[in-house]
């Protein structure tokens, strides 16, 4: 039975994006015959507690790493911690790298390490490991480093930038495969391989049997976060964070007061005071900030609303590509996109004849178009742009089509 490592530094039970999709990867992988073993870390982006009570992480060594047991696969959760001091966050970054190096060195016969990236370093330790245990590595680009850190301003010192994009060019050139999540991403990297075949796309999807169209008696919310009222509703799932662009959402709510509209933020992040000072200090009664919520209330959550909407922060919405759009897509909802021309989630939307796509880059012209649109719009309307994005989802993007991608070009190593 061939043997495939996955290092992601997000795994079940952590409640984040990437962890569901490599969760839902390695279910299928084992399902078709390969041994499945995780490297990741302790959860720490979403710490669901009903996750961790049915997940239970043993200490090993007192707790230098833990362990756990996902639906039969082993996995291997070395500490991290959302430290506020850089230092400390350093050195559990660096933690993370050797323990996941000497645990992956310890397990015996690996043939595939598979991991998604950011961090940008993983791929370098997977390479390491790789060649002690004669493994071929999968890279998988969920998002582009170092370009996301240096459009985004984090990073500004020519020797550091340098550095990384000499690590980023050895990482494609010296793993077996890399995969990219779309033609954007894939345009943009491609002239950074030597041997260009190396690069495919692998979209990333949606499990359809977690979310799909609900209505009526189906549709289970929580009427004190979720009135039932006759209104439009719009709302945003997810993050709170630098990704998001909320200064047009503030604008957008401020001139809409008076309008039968009504805004839910639902999540957590660093954003999250900055729109509490902005909802009080301008009197929004209509916008409401619900906390995270749990995965399995989504689907509901989602039908609730009328259209959804994903601002992008102009500084890093050409490095990324929100897997809550399929999440959205299958529930049958339409969106209200804000993003540039160019961009991955636009190019994709595009032709698909169910999202409002927004590239106007002035704030004020963009918040006068949103608000005109807003204004306009029948839920009629919105009904079928939804489900056009459910036939799209259904036919490109489900969790059966897209892992055996992952199935196929694992196999093409072996042989």
């Amino acid at each position: 039975m061939p043997k495939i490592l996955i290092h992601s530094i997000a795994f079940s039970p952590d409640g984040v994006s990437t962890a569901y999709l490599y969760n839902d990867i390695a279910l299928n992988l084992k399902e078709k015959g390969f041994e499945v073993v995780v490297l990741s870390t302790t959860p720490h982006y979403n710490v669901v507690e009903d996750d961790l009570k049915k997940q239970p992480l043993k200490p090993i060594l007192r707790g230098l790493y833990y362990s756990s047991n996902y639906q039969g696969i082993k996995i291997y959760h070395i500490p991290q911690k959302k430290f506020k001091s850089s230092i400390l966050r350093m050195l559990g970054f660096l933690y993370w790298h050797f323990a996941s190096l000497v645990l992956g060195l310890s397990e015996k016969k690996i043939d595939i390490i598979l991991s998604p990236s950011p961090p940008l370093t993983i791929g370098l330790i997977n390479i390491i490991l790789a060649k002690f245990k004669k493994a071929k590595v999968i890279y998988n680009v969920q998002e582009i480093y170092p370009d996301l850190l240096i459009d985004g301003g984090a990073i500004k010192s020519k020797v550091i930038i340098s550095g990384l994009k000499i690590l980023e060019k050895f990482i494609y050139n010296y793993s077996n495969k890399v995969t990219t999540i779309d033609k954007v991403f894939y345009d943009t990297i491609i002239g950074r391989f030597n041997d260009k075949s190396k690069l495919s796309i692998i979209p990333n999807f949606v499990d359809t049997k977690i979310y799909k169209p609900l209505t009526g008696t189906q549709i289970i919310v929580d009427h004190k976060y979720f009135p039932e009222r006759d209104s439009l509703k719009l709302m945003y799932a997810g993050n709170i964070g630098h990704a998001q662009d909320w200064e047009p959402l503030i604008k957008i709510a401020i001139q809409l007061k008076e309008e039968n509209i009504e805004f839910f933020i639902i999540g957590e992040g660093v954003m999250k005071n900055y729109l509490e000072t902005e909802i009080i200090m301008n009197k929004l009664s209509k916008v409401y900030l619900i906390p995270y919520q749990n995965r399995e209330l989504i689907p509901s959550i989602i039908a609730y609303s009328d259209i959804q909407f994903i601002f992008m922060s102009p500084l890093m919405d050409g490095q990324g590509f929100p897997s809550k759009v399929y999440t959205i897509m299958a529930c049958a909802k339409p969106m209200i996109i804000c993003s540039g021309k160019e961009t991955p989630i636009v190019k994709f939307l595009k032709d698909k004849n169910c999202a409002f796509l927004i590239d106007e880059r002035d704030n004020n012209k963009k918040t006068d178009q949103i608000v005109k649109l807003l204004k306009s719009l029948s839920k009629k309307e919105l009904e079928v742009m939804g489900k056009r994005g459910l036939v799209e989802i259904n036919m490109n993007y489900s969790k059966e089509v897209v892992v055996d991608m992952y199935f196929n070009l694992a196999n093409s190593l072996l042989k």
